[in-house]
This record gives C-alpha cells, structure tokens and sequence, in this order.
C-alpha cells in the first residue's frame, strides 16, 4: 500500500480503480467535460463538473471515459447519505500493531496523486459532508482533516466531477456548493442508432435482431418518459439469452419474460 507522509503524518493511500466502462456515442459530452478539466494558462483553474441525468444514462462511464482519455489514475467515492466528513478525508484505523493509522479516502488519494475523483451521486449527501468540500471546490483547492489536523492541498493535476441523479435527491446541495460545481452537463437518454451501438458494444455475443427489438422497447419507454434505460436493456437482453442458453428456448420467445423479471409487469405495455 502506498503511503505519503504530510507534517510528520503517515497517510495510507486508497489505490485507483479500473472499471470496465465504454463510453459510446455523443462525442460532443465527452468533450465538455474535458474542457471543462482544462488549464489553458499558468493562472488558470479547472473547473469541477457536475453531471446530470436519470439513473443508468452513463454519467459514471462518461466521467470514466474523460478521465482515461487524460491517462490519469481514476477513484471513486460513492456518497450516500451517511457519509460524513471524516469520510470524505481521512479516517482512523487500527493498525496490525493496534496502532492508529491514517486511512487516506480515495479523494485525498486523487488529490495527493494527481488523480480524477469521481463522486458518485453526490446529491446523497449533507450539507455537512459537501462543507467540508467547499475550500477544495474553489480557487483554495485543500481539504482540512479535523481527526489528524492537517491541511492537504490538492495536486495541480488533480480533477473531480460530481455525479447526480436528477430524481434521487435525499438532501438539497447548498447553494455555495452549486455554484463551485460548474458547468452542469446534462446527460439525456440516447437515441436509437446510438442506444443500439451501446448494446452491441455490451453484448456483442448477441444477435442483432433482439438487440434492436430491445431499443425500440426503450424508445417507447422514453416517449412516455419512464426511467428505463440502456443499462435496462442490456439486462433485458442478456438475460433473456442466458435464460435460452439454459433453456433452449430462442431469445426472442423470453424477451417479455426477461422484461417481465427486469422491469415488472408495469413495462409490458411498451413491448411490441
């Protein structure tokens, strides 16, 4: 386990993650976000994005996408509504020894190493928890650890994105926080071709046939703004065709099952 000592303190770093994310389709997102990370001058700040959109349109595999293009290690934080500042920074643990040692979270672990900081699902958290954020969301850039007293600066590399859900707000961001969480980028459901390429890209086992009778399920489902979405598709098809690898049944023939078991009896009315 990596370790960096500040002012005398042994901090334990979180390691990066390597998901298997893709991101497919709307170039033109990927590219504000990427703007929205750049220092185009000396005296020059990146600006901490915040995604937006329903559950399951890809914000977490758009700001993964973003930061491997910039060939940076990535963490992610998943907030909720129990995280606590101490949470976010740094946190006290027994050591082997029965020793206390300084558990670095994986955002002191980006902000140490240069690293992108994905927050999942930000607007799970409270006020108190985003508090502690605020001087590391503008031009300050450090975060402070009331359980070992230090000040961490945050790498000049160093980058972060905030992901939410736009139905799922436990708790109101206060608006010192909205406003160091710019720009908003709002990410929709895809279009057809785009939402078919995403199934291909995911299943690529898969005939196409059902993959296309998946996404016409999915565009009759946005028309009538209900919250399905591609990473319900997926599902779908995946497990209408492991019910038929089992079966011997063909896929087609489990599809309304499959939607039956994923979704409930609600989405049936918007199969063919």
């Amino acid at each position: 386990m990596n370790t960096v000592t500040l002012d005398g303190i042994s901090l334990s770093l979180a390691g990066p993650v390597e998901l298997n994310l893709n991101w497919v389709g709307q170039e033109e997102l990927l590219l504000q976000l990427l703007a929205a990370w750049m220092v185009i001058d000396e005296r020059d700040l990146p600006f901490n994005p915040r995604l937006i959109g329903k559950p399951g349109v890809g914000k977490t595999t758009l700001a993964y996408a973003a930061a491997k293009r910039l060939d940076r290690p990535v963490y992610l934080f998943q907030a909720t509504m129990d995280t606590r500042p101490e949470d976010l920074i740094v946190t006290p643990v027994i050591g082997p020894d029965a020793k206390i040692q300084y558990a670095a979270s994986s955002l002191v672990s980006a902000m140490l190493t240069g690293g992108v900081l994905i927050l999942d699902e930000g607007n799970r958290m409270s006020e108190k928890a985003w508090a502690s954020l605020a001087p590391l969301l503008d031009d300050r850039r450090y975060v402070e650890s009331i359980v070992t007293g230090l000040r961490i600066p945050a790498h000049r590399d160093f980058r972060i994105v905030v992901t939410m859900n736009e139905d799922s707000s436990t708790f109101d961001i206060p608006e010192y926080i909205h406003s160091r969480l710019q720009p908003q980028i709002y990410i929709d459901f895809p279009e057809a071709d785009e939402e078919l390429i995403i199934l291909k890209e995911n299943l690529p086992f898969a005939d196409s046939a059902i993959l296309k009778y998946v996404v016409e399920f999915l565009q009759r489902s946005h028309a009538a703004d209900e919250l399905y979405s591609v990473r319900d598709g997926i599902n779908i098809a995946r497990y209408a065709l492991k019910m038929s690898a089992a079966g011997g049944v063909p896929p087609r023939e489990l599809l309304r099952l499959s939607v039956q078991r994923i979704l409930g009896n609600e989405a049936l009315s918007y199969l063919v």
